[in-house]
C-alpha cells in the first residue's frame, strides 16, 4: 500500500523545525490527538534510537506512542508510530527537514500500512485526516516561537 506523503514549508531554519517537531512537541501537539486527550499533557521523544515516544498526563500517567528508530538532528527523524494502538500494529513515520531560502521544507512519509492487513486502508485514511489537522498546529508554532498553540 502506498505511503502517505506530506510536504510543506515552515518559516524557520531546519534546526528550529526539528527541535519544534521532536523536542517541543508539547507546545503544538493537540491534546485531542493523544491517548488521554487531557489538556496540559507532555509529549516526549527520547533523543536516541530505541528511545520512547510517549505522553505524560498532568497526573503523571504515561501512554506509549512509539519508538525512535533514527535520530539525526536537524535533518531527519524516523520512528515507529502506534498512537492509540498496540505496538504490534505500529507503522513507520519519517520526517525530514531540508533548508530553503524561505525556511525549511518538512517532508513526512508515513509507511508500513501493508502490515495491518484488512485494517490498512481504514487506518491509512484515518491518519491522512489526522496529519492534516496536526500539521496546522505545527505550522502555527513555527511562526509564533514562544506562544503555546496545542
Amino acid at each position: 500500500m502506498k505511503p502517505l506523503e506530506l510536504e510543506f514549508t515552515v518559516a524557520c531554519d531546519p534546526a528550529r523545525a526539528f527541535s519544534l517537531w521532536a523536542e517541543q512537541t508539547s507546545r503544538w501537539w493537540p491534546h485531542g490527538h493523544s491517548v488521554s486527550t487531557e489538556r496540559g499533557l507532555t509529549v516526549t521523544f527520547e533523543p536516541y534510537p530505541g528511545g520512547r515516544i510517549y505522553e505524560t498526563t498532568p497526573a503523571g500517567v504515561e501512554h506509549d506512542w512509539g519508538e525512535v528508530l533514527q535520530w539525526d538532528p536537524p535533518h531527519r527523524l524516523v520512528y515507529l508510530w502506534h498512537l492509540r494502538f498496540d505496538r504490534s500494529d505500529a507503522t513507520e513515520v519519517e520526517v525530514s527537514m531540508t533548508p530553503l531560502p524561505e525556511g525549511t521544507r518538512v517532508r513526512i512519509q508515513h509507511r508500513g500500512w501493508e502490515r495491518l492487513g484488512a485494517a490498512a486502508e481504514e487506518r491509512r485514511d484515518r491518519n491522512r485526516r489526522g496529519w492534516a489537522a496536526v500539521i496546522e498546529h505545527y505550522r502555527r508554532a513555527a511562526i509564533a516561537p514562544d506562544a503555546p498553540v496545542g
